[in-house]
């Protein structure tokens, strides 16, 4: 009969430093892995599995819900649904492209960090696309067509091009300045975050500032669902808890990343409800009072982004492949550990 034999599991001395997790003891996949064993991994409960499918099944998901939209009448042929478009297929690519990342970051480093680059690459795309949604269906009434409507959209795609290559560089200081490292990461995500939602908080304020009729100005509840699973997710990704307190516990089950994971497609299928609900309640009143979209300069806007992204990570990934192979992020064999475990 035929059997398959499940990849060996290390722990956290085993694997180099470059691969280790906060508060993560065991669980950890061998660091040159063959990209079957990767695969074969997501089928046996490892550190990443979680990660692994929290990302994988909502890809399915949110195509599904691209695929049902996009049979709607007149889905293809109204410009008013193409930033929905462009903003379903980034929720596609998002949780795919982290999936793949967490499959098969363990084959080597440079895999590694290579697979971690895409990923940023894909989540500054995302960003984008919630800046290319609100600019196009959440706008307050008071900044239609002023200056700041305007240039609100390019400006989200220059922001997502300095969220990428912040990522990528802070890849770069992990072992010897962490603290940095997290420090532009953290700042890389949460800035483009804040700036696609000044829109909803702009909203927000005026609709709790007394006397004043909300109107079109209101928000839908599913806007506060995903300002809060966003919350979270910053809160999760920056604190490392619950492993923090209890290293080994969660090495599993349970640990912050894939609450991370879960909070973060929360707040997306939240969102991708909020800017449904703004695009039927508020059509009339965006058509009667803003431009005509454009599809030319919603592809063109990003064709840049795109293109921009995938040119700065084929930079930073240049520079890796370069790097000499004593370079700490390229180390593949922890010190009497590896060879070691094999024979236990």
């Amino acid at each position: 009969m035929l059997s398959i034999k499940l990849p060996q599991l290390l722990r956290v001395h085993q694997v180099p430093r470059v691969f280790w997790e906060d508060g993560i003891i065991s669980g950890y996949r061998h660091p040159t892995s063959s990209a079957l064993d990767c695969v074969l991994s997501s089928f046996q409960m490892t550190n990443e599995t979680v990660n692994i499918w929290t990302h994988f099944l909502p890809t399915w998901y949110f195509l599904w819900r691209l695929l049902a939209l996009a049979e709607g009448p007149g889905f293809w042929s109204e410009p008013y649904h193409w930033p929905l478009l462009v903003f379903l297929l980034l929720i596609c690519l998002y949780p795919f492209t982290s999936c793949c990342a967490h499959t098969f970051s363990s084959m080597s480093p440079r895999a590694r960090h290579i697979c971690y680059f895409l990923d940023y690459g894909a989540l500054s795309l995302y960003s984008l696309g919630c800046a290319l949604t609100y600019g196009a269906y959440a706008m307050p009434f008071s900044w239609l067509n002023s200056p700041l409507h305007q240039l609100f959209v390019p400006t989200a795609a220059v922001n997502s091009l300095l969220c990428t290559c912040l990522s990528c560089y802070s890849r770069f200081l992990e072992l010897e300045n962490p603290r940095l490292s997290k420090v532009l990461r953290t700042v890389a995500f949460a800035y483009p975050f804040f700036f696609d939602n000044l829109p909803l908080f702009y909203r927000l304020l005026l609709c709790s500032s007394g006397g004043f009729s909300c109107g079109q100005e209101a928000l839908s509840a599913n806007h506060s669902y995903h300002l809060l699973c966003a919350l979270l997710t910053g809160f999760l990704f920056a604190s490392h808890l619950p492993e923090r307190l209890a290293p080994g516990r969660f090495d599993y089950i349970g640990h912050s990343h894939q609450l991370f994971h879960i909070c973060a497609v929360l707040g997306t299928h939240f969102q991708l409800e909020a800017v449904l609900a703004d695009m039927g309640a508020r059509r009339d009143w965006l058509s009667a009072h803003s431009p005509p979209l454009s599809l030319a300069a919603t592809v063109a806007t990003m064709g840049l982004a795109v293109t921009g992204n995938l040119i700065i990570i084929a930079i930073f990934t240049t520079a890796l492949l370069r790097a000499p192979q004593a370079c700490p992020l390229l180390q593949e064999t922890q010190p009497e550990s590896i060879g070691r475990a094999k024979g236990e």
